[in-house]
């Protein structure tokens, strides 16, 4: 069985799969339906996606806002990976905290973000990244913050960022809160 970790972030957890290993390489299972239902995570996933982005490639800070919002599962294949949340969700202790983990293809490891969350990725090695979601994509429910904002004070582990110029245009955490009522 995976070992399933919950971060500091109440509802975000890091899962570490078993691996078996041998002369002709590696196993493990991914994912297992038992295995969040055992930790009341009910997820009905319905869209894989996969990308590939070169090292020093900063992706996100993106949502999506209800009734599109997601969860997702997120892993990499190849490479590594900063991965980062943002707790958008306007009920939450954590409200406006990140929380950054390395997912590493030579650990195998995968994190769950529930809804109500920005998520995005700094790429540390060229990398293949897989991830699940809850919901389908919704352009027009698209959103997102503001990769390189102060307030946050993310450190991306990257220098020289390559990034889209849509992910420079998003708004500020502070400017997120006063246009959405305060959060999610």
């Amino acid at each position: 069985m995976a070992q399933i970790t919950e971060t500091f972030i109440s509802g975000v957890f890091e899962i570490q799969p078993k691996l078996f290993q041998d002369s002709r390489g590696y196993f493990f299972e991914s994912f297992r339906k038992d295995w969040f239902s055992a930790n009341g995570l009910e997820e009905n996933w319905v869209q894989d996606n996969q990308s590939f982005s070169q090292k020093g490639t900063v992706r996100g800070l993106h949502f999506q806002k209800d009734p599109f919002a997601q969860a997702k599962l997120v892993r990499v294949v190849k490479g590594k990976v900063l991965d980062v949340v943002v707790d958008l969700r306007k009920d939450s202790a954590t409200f406006g905290r990140s929380l950054s983990v390395v997912l590493d293809a030579s650990k195998q490891n995968l994190l769950y973000i529930p809804k109500g969350f920005a998520h995005g990725f700094s790429v540390l090695e060229d990398a293949l990244f897989l991830y699940k979601c809850s919901n389908y994509y919704h352009q027009a429910s698209e959103g997102g913050i503001l990769w390189n904002d102060s307030e946050l004070g993310i450190d991306w582990k990257v220098t020289d960022p390559i990034i889209s110029e849509k992910d420079q245009k998003w708004p500020t955490l502070a400017e997120f809160i006063k246009s959405s009522g305060g959060g999610f």
